[in-house]
């Protein structure tokens, strides 16, 4: 899964997923690097998404009080 294939929900499940394996210290040195990557990506991503949304939300909202 690709971030900009997947949607919000899924890349914070996705985010959620790799913080547990983190936690639960699951990942071997080699692959923890890759998985912080991966996150920062999908966080970049969750981060876009809302601002975008809290765009059109605004939008909107102004339009609401024409």
């Amino acid at each position: 899964m690709t971030a900009k294939k997947a949607g919000y929900n899924e890349a914070m499940a996705e985010i959620e997923n790799i913080l547990e394996k983190i936690e639960n210290e699951e990942l071997g040195v080699d692959e923890l690097a890759e998985k912080v990557k991966r996150v920062s990506t999908l966080l970049k991503f969750c981060k876009d998404k809302l601002t975008k949304t809290n765009e059109q939300v605004e939008q909107i909202l102004r339009e609401m009080e024409d």
